[in-house]
């Protein structure tokens, strides 16, 4: 079941080491990566809580979420294709919009469908294996630059404005392993129906009952403060001169409130489709789930601080080579590939550990010290200046990685109804994606305004948040609903 995600994880390791090099060695300024990155989990709001609605109402002859593993995975290999031959700045962002849809396409299905085929105790187990794939993937994937540079001698410079040749190979490599690894999963698997998980649910006695409806008068009202906060946002950004890149935050949350509106127009009608049954279903989320998305918030914050300013803080800082074209940023770029790889690494093998720490602590306590571990990671990477000695913080970012992607979908699934496993993963995605919008737009902000464009210190506050979410894990409700 986990064998594709090996193959996922190779195509999202190579965006996340790479896509902050393709866009410097295209012409961009550090304060506008942040920006650029929007296109990502912008693509994940819209997406996956959408495949997740559908694919919980799929059944053909390929299974319930096969079918999406399948098409996921073909556009995705068609995007690494492309990526590194970007001509143009705006054609690298479009492109990593295309290949994060892709990504997307193929992923969310595939977590729910570890919660569909496995029993409540083994899901932690399950999740587990998942980050051990997704661990050895990133691996490959971060340190292929890297190994095709000093192993095979291929050229990692390349002229202004050229993405060299180490990085297109990588791609091209990339994207025949995501492939094939998705296929082996399509391939070797099989899936239970909706109604055998209907029947297990009931004969253990916890089948959930249907979603109840909210009112059209509570979602009009419900809209009312999102639609007015969100324009009075835009004016006093307008107003005031602020960063254009806040009018991104401003847009999001009159976006909600017009959705609820929205709702609200169809409930009226008495019409249902997926917008109003996804919608429910976010206001209807169990508690356990309400919390579980503080954590995630504070989780990917940090995580996405350092997949945008990892490569422009150890060029500059431990390299001391912030231009694109140079060698040194050349080898610092190839070195943050190795220490992605590392990071990655240990969580492959934190995988085995975590269940062990989990049993002894629970979820929820072994989530939190693992939590911590990558706190500290990040604010070791800020107070070492030796580059040679950067792999040791990454354990401990190994260490919360691999908990990010296990546990808190164990805690989830073992609180949500299984024919709802699939939305209930998309929406899911929402607590990560908003983090990482706001990471995108206000983080480059910051780094401009506080700390004179130094990239490094975009680690500093994500070990902070890291913290914030370790102690958010600790408060996770325990009931299910």
């Amino acid at each position: 079941m986990c064998v594709g995600f090996f193959g996922i994880q190779i195509g999202f390791g190579l965006q996340n080491a790479n896509t902050s090099r393709i866009f410097q060695t295209l012409g961009a300024e550090v304060d506008s990566l942040a920006i650029l990155w929007i296109a990502a989990p912008l693509t994940g709001l819209l997406v996956q809580p959408i495949i997740g609605h559908f694919s919980d109402k799929t059944w053909t002859p390929l299974g319930r979420r096969r079918p999406y593993f399948l098409v996921g995975a073909i556009l995705t290999t068609l995007a690494l294709l492309v990526m590194p031959h970007s001509p143009y700045l705006w054609v690298a962002a479009s492109m990593l919009w295309i290949m994060d849809a892709s990504i997307n396409v193929t992923m969310e299905p595939f977590r729910a469908f570890v919660g569909d085929n496995l029993p409540e105790e083994q899901r932690a187990t399950g999740y587990a294996m998942q980050s051990f794939f997704i661990g050895a993937g990133a691996v490959f994937a971060s340190c292929l630059p890297w190994m095709l540079s000093n192993w095979f001698d291929v050229a990692s410079t390349a002229p202004e404005g050229v993405v060299p040749l180490s990085v297109r190979i990588s791609f091209y490599v990339g994207a025949a392993a995501l492939l094939a690894a998705v296929l082996w999963t399509v391939v070797t698997t099989r899936e239970y129906s909706p109604a055998q998980i209907e029947a297990f649910e009931q004969a253990r006695g916890d089948a959930v009952p249907t979603t109840p409806e909210r009112s059209a008068a509570a979602y009009s009202w419900g809209g009312l403060p999102w639609v007015v906060i969100g324009l009075g946002a835009a004016l006093a950004v307008a107003y005031l001169g602020l960063a254009k890149e806040l009018y991104v935050l401003a847009g999001l949350i009159v976006t909600a409130g017009l959705l609820q509106w929205a709702v609200a127009l169809f409930r009226g009608r008495k019409v249902s489709n997926g917008l109003t049954e996804i919608v429910d279903d976010l206001f209807a989320m169990p508690k356990t789930m309400r919390g579980l998305a503080v954590v995630q918030f504070f989780s990917w914050f940090a995580l996405f601080s350092m997949w945008i300013y990892m490569t422009p803080a150890v060029t500059a800082v431990h390299f001391a080579s912030p231009d694109a074209t140079s060698a040194g940023y050349a080898q610092g770029a190839d070195w943050v590939g190795v220490l992605m790889g590392i990071y990655n690494g240990v969580a492959a093998l934190a995988a085995f550990l975590i269940p062990v720490l989990a049993r002894r602590t629970g979820l929820r306590g072994a989530h939190a010290v693992n939590l911590l571990l990558g706190a500290a990671g990040f604010l070791g990477v800020f107070l070492i200046r030796d580059p040679a000695l950067l792999w040791l913080p990454m354990i401990g970012v190994g260490f919360a990685w691999a908990s990010i992607v296990s546990l808190p979908y164990a805690i989830l699934s073992n609180a949500v109804p299984g024919r709802k496993m699939g939305v209930y993963m998309g929406i899911f995605n929402i607590f990560i994606v908003v983090p990482q919008l706001v990471a995108a737009t206000l983080l480059g902000v910051l780094l401009k305004t506080f700390f004179a464009d130094q990239a490094v210190f975009a680690l500093v506050l994500g070990g902070a948040s890291f913290a914030l979410a370790a102690v958010a894990s600790l408060m996770v409700p325990k009931e299910a609903a």
